[in-house]
């Protein structure tokens, strides 16, 4: 395996640890942990919205985003060290999800959400598609820029 496959596997392995370490936080860490990074953004966005609607809302986000990340790096390295079907993917997507919510189901004060893992997948599948997408206007990027020499 080549030194870039294997840096994108570690990679991967990195974000999976950080969402599913997240999962493994009790309740009352996690809500500090939210809460900070709601008064970070809040300093730098004055508009967001505050208190428990703006607490929950930036979770949602933050379980989207995460997923977001894990789509476009496991695509990237499924095309390029598995060449593995799309239906893998879709798998590891949904198994990663899975996992998260039922890790919650045994901290103290968590509990698995079925929205959650809903929002995770549209999270993942989003980026599925900017890689995708990225991935074609590079390929377009690099034929037009051949056409032209």
């Amino acid at each position: 395996m080549g030194k870039r496959k294997q840096m994108l596997l570690v990679l991967i392995l990195l974000t999976l640890l950080f969402i599913w370490g997240n999962s493994l936080m009790p309740a009352s860490l996690s809500s500090r942990f939210s809460e900070a990074i709601q008064r970070f953004l809040q300093s730098i966005f004055p508009n967001l919205a505050a208190g428990e609607t703006g607490h929950g809302a930036l979770r949602k986000v933050a379980h989207g985003t995460e997923y977001l990340i894990l789509g476009a790096e496991l695509w990237i390295y499924l095309r390029l060290a598995l060449s593995r079907p799309l239906s893998f993917l879709a798998l590891s997507g949904l198994g990663a999800a899975f996992l998260d919510e039922t890790i919650q189901l045994f901290v103290p004060g968590r509990s698995g959400q079925l929205q959650d893992v809903w929002i995770d997948l549209g999270g993942f599948a989003c980026g599925v598609l900017l890689a995708v997408l990225l991935n074609v206007a590079r390929k377009k990027a690099h034929f037009s820029k051949g056409m032209h020499l």
